[in-house]
């Protein structure tokens, strides 16, 4: 017997029914399923992901964005469009058009351009809801690759990473969605479509270890920047995390969250040390408005708190106190 006929003989000898049962195997439809939330994202984001082509002082650059309003509007990354003298984009279809800064957040590495570039838009999600080990998926254009899909889970959330002004940016969403040069502000998106955050920057060296701008951050910025043109912010001097709350404590003082912001780190002699806060204590509430994680504070820490002593509820320990902070101007 030859050793083809051995394997023909070999396949023989495997059961009809058990044949029948690899390719059925549960495993197959999971991974059946996966690609099809997988797909399924990709077609309804895809379109509406833009390539960005940067001119500049600094010669050429590039990254990716996406429209996401009806009128044009395009989400991207600061450091792809800071300092252009012009730009353009181009959409997967092959169409290029130009296209103008309306504003640029260095602190938040987030920016929006407007362009006449389609009408399908992705209207942003949200990021509270995430949780770690959850599918996302990445577009963008990695290396002038348009329109490259990665899929990963969310690694960890709340991440602290310094943008390019030096400031640290808080409530980061870390993916290990493989992201690369050219991918920076094109959308994260959940297994439904919806956008989760904008991709903003890997760890050179490492692999696996990507960062994006969470949703509800880049829902704020992009509001302030259409409207002014840029976001004035005041400061308390305040780096934390979100972090769940006791039940007990939530009965007990009648709380209107379940969570806070931990107070991770307070810069000495800023508005925050001064009014007696600490670390490990827990916003609950600042200026009356409930505080459940960092993209709260800082959509309450605008140019009109700076001088005005807020009133902040913090639980410390099983206590709850009440502190007066008044925020001060942010330099540039």
């Amino acid at each position: 017997m030859n050793s083809l006929e051995f394997l023909s003989e070999d396949v023989r000898s495997v059961p009809l029914a058990h044949q029948q049962e690899e390719l059925h195997h549960p495993d197959h439809e999971l991974l059946d399923s996966y690609s099809r939330a997988v797909v399924s994202a990709v077609q309804r984001v895809g379109p509406a992901v833009v390539h960005i082509q940067v001119k500049g002082s600094h010669g050429e650059g590039a990254g990716s964005g996406f429209v996401f309003t009806p009128d044009g509007f395009i989400l991207t990354n600061s450091h792809v469009v800071h300092g252009a003298s012009s730009l353009f984009v181009s959409t997967p279809a092959g169409e290029r058009f130009p296209a103008d800064v309306v504003g640029d957040d260095p602190d938040t590495d987030l920016a929006v351009v407007r362009s006449s570039a389609g009408a399908l838009s992705l209207p942003l999600g949200s990021s509270r809801k995430l949780a770690v080990g959850q599918l996302v998926i990445a577009i963008g254009n990695p290396l002038g690759f348009q329109n490259t899909v990665t899929a990963g889970v969310v690694s960890a959330m709340d991440r602290t990473m310094r943008s390019r002004s030096g400031i640290l940016i808080d409530g980061v969403i870390q993916t290990d969605a493989a992201l690369n040069p050219g991918n920076s502000g094109g959308p994260l998106v959940d297994s439904r479509g919806q956008v989760v955050g904008v991709n903003t920057a890997t760890i050179m060296g490492a692999q696996g270890i990507c960062f994006a701008i969470g949703a509800d951050t880049a829902r704020f910025v992009a509001s302030r920047l259409i409207r002014d043109g840029r976001v004035r912010r005041s400061y308390t001097g305040v780096m934390g995390q979100g972090v769940a709350l006791h039940r007990r404590v939530v009965r007990y003082y009648d709380l209107a969250t379940d969570s806070g912001l931990l107070v991770l780190n307070v810069v000495p002699g800023a508005p925050a040390h001064r009014g007696g806060l600490r670390e490990r204590d827990i916003v609950v509430q600042f200026a009356g408005s409930t505080v459940a994680n960092v993209d709260d504070l800082h959509r309450l820490l605008t140019d009109d708190r700076s001088g005005v002593g807020c009133e902040v509820r913090v639980v410390r320990g099983t206590e709850l106190l009440k502190l007066t902070i008044t925020p001060q101007p942010r330099t540039e």
